[in-house]
């Protein structure tokens, strides 16, 4: 027997996309929202995260439009003092709660069923009981999936373990019952560092860690990624004008590099992988301590005293602990439109911010009227800007998210929003003093947007769009 549950929408998924998608849909309509996760709760890949996982990126960045992350607090201590607080994982799985409870909830317009798989056809089970629902046929579908991340907490390694090894998932890092002669850390991206980062902090010196490091990576420069106008303006000026002199791809990153943009652990190699994570300098200097570098490309087997390669294999001690950070992290499709017949797709519209993207695009589909007769010009106004992971992928998702932001901007009632909630990083508000740096940005973007967009596309392989 099939429980039927009344709804206008139905979002598949309770992580960042589908929580902020809801908070600005029933902020701006009076409208009835299923939310469905195969989790327990809200929060996503945050209620599986490792345990000392912080945001790469300022709180206020992150989460929903109505509710302010962390309160706009400022680091009161420590090798970031002054920057805006990053969350933990803890604070993060909270705020969700808080969110769902107390807005969602109270509401009397949102349902969450928690320990649930959606099935297709506007239809859902729990995992638990067993018990199957449905929506109506009206009903909106929401796809909050897109994005979700494979994390090692619920991924096994990509590589083969063999016999009286230790192999783990970054997440058993903190609880291990014996210390190591040697850690092996494989994997490139943000998890790999904040391994290496936390082990070097419990007293492991750096001569007993190996970095596997099949690619490496590009890194921005936490510092400048703020809720400071003149800062975030400075920052987006500088690359719209290594973008117009760069001629390629290389070329633009070192630019990057050269003004405090972007940052590389070794200075003697070529990243080329580009995902886009923050970095504060203090822990660039961390990572830079660690001299046993493998760069072999990836791991095939994992052997007691031995790391085996497609070229060979690499010594390790032989009761090195080797920790699991290679899971692929967030999801990379195709950008789509966003509306389509009975789907919403939820996906960034900005570079780097995609809380940003997936309330706007429940605004936009509060105030633009639901149903599919409006796609069109729903579509027209949210500009997808898919993420990537390679140097021309970032060169490509930056000339796509130029391009949503002047869509937005457009719209009067949109920019007069955008620039009241603090998840949008390309605003200035209301009552904010002015600065000679924020006048000095602004009048640099307004100059360079135009030439940069072009050749971001050039450097993205694409071809752009008209006007």
């Amino acid at each position: 027997m099939i429980e039927q549950v009344d709804a206008d929408y139905l979002v598949v998924g309770a992580g960042a996309m589908g929580m902020g998608f809801t908070d600005a849909l029933i902020d701006h309509c009076d409208k009835r929202v299923v939310i469905v996760d195969r989790r327990h709760g809200v929060g996503g890949h945050w209620l599986e995260a490792y345990p000392f996982v912080r945001l790469h990126q300022a709180s206020a960045f992150y989460g929903v439009p109505s509710t302010l992350l962390g309160g706009g607090r400022l680091q009161q201590r420590g090798p970031e003092e002054g920057l805006q607080e990053r969350a933990t994982q803890p604070e993060i799985c909270s705020y969700y709660t808080h969110v769902l409870e107390d807005r969602f909830l109270a509401s009397g317009r949102v349902e969450f069923f928690g320990a649930c798989e959606y099935l297709g056809h506007r239809t859902f089970v729990s995992r638990v009981s067993g018990r199957r629902y449905q929506v109506p046929d009206s009903c909106r579908i929401v796809d909050g999936t897109l994005l979700a991340p494979d994390i090692p907490a619920e991924s096994p390694p990509p590589y083969e373990v063999g016999t009286d090894t230790r192999v783990i998932p970054v997440n058993e890092l903190p609880r291990l019952g014996d210390a190591a002669s040697q850690y092996v850390i494989t994997g490139s991206g943000k998890t790999a560092t904040d391994a290496i980062v936390w082990l070097l902090a419990q007293g492991v010196g750096p001569e007993a860690i190996c970095w596997v490091r099949p690619r490496d990576p590009w890194m921005v420069n936490r510092a400048k990624v703020q809720p400071d106008p003149g800062a975030f303006f400075g920052m987006a000026a500088d690359m719209m004008e290594a973008a117009i002199a760069a001629d390629s791809v290389e070329d633009l990153f070192l630019r990057l590099e050269d003004v405090d943009v972007t940052m590389r652990i070794d200075r003697s190699v070529m990243p080329t992988m580009a995902k886009g994570p923050t970095l504060a300098t203090w822990e660039l200097e961390l990572l830079r301590t660690i001299e046993n570098v493998v760069r072999r490309g990836h791991v095939r087997r994992v052997e007691r005293g031995a790391l085996v390669f497609a070229d060979g294999s690499v010594s390790i001690a032989d009761d090195a602990v080797v920790v699991h950070c290679a899971a692929p992290g967030l999801k990379y499709p195709a950008a789509i439109p966003v509306w389509t017949p009975g789907l919403i797709s939820l996906q960034p519209l900005r570079a780097g911010f995609p809380c940003f993207g997936t309330a706007v695009i429940g605004y936009v589909e509060a105030t633009r009227g639901g149903g599919e007769a409006g796609d069109e010009e729903k579509n027209r106004i949210c500009l997808p800007s898919r993420y990537g992971d390679s140097m021309q992928q970032w060169a490509e998702m930056n000339y796509r998210g130029g391009l949503a932001t002047r869509a937005l901007n457009a719209e009067p009632d949109i920019k007069s929003w955008l620039d009241g909630i603090a998840i949008n990083p390309a605003r200035v508000p209301a009552g904010h003093p002015g600065s000679a740096e924020l006048d000095d940005a602004l009048a640099r973007l307004q100059v360079a947007t135009p030439a940069a967009l072009e050749k971001f596309a050039l450097l993205g392989g694409v071809v752009p769009s008209a006007g």
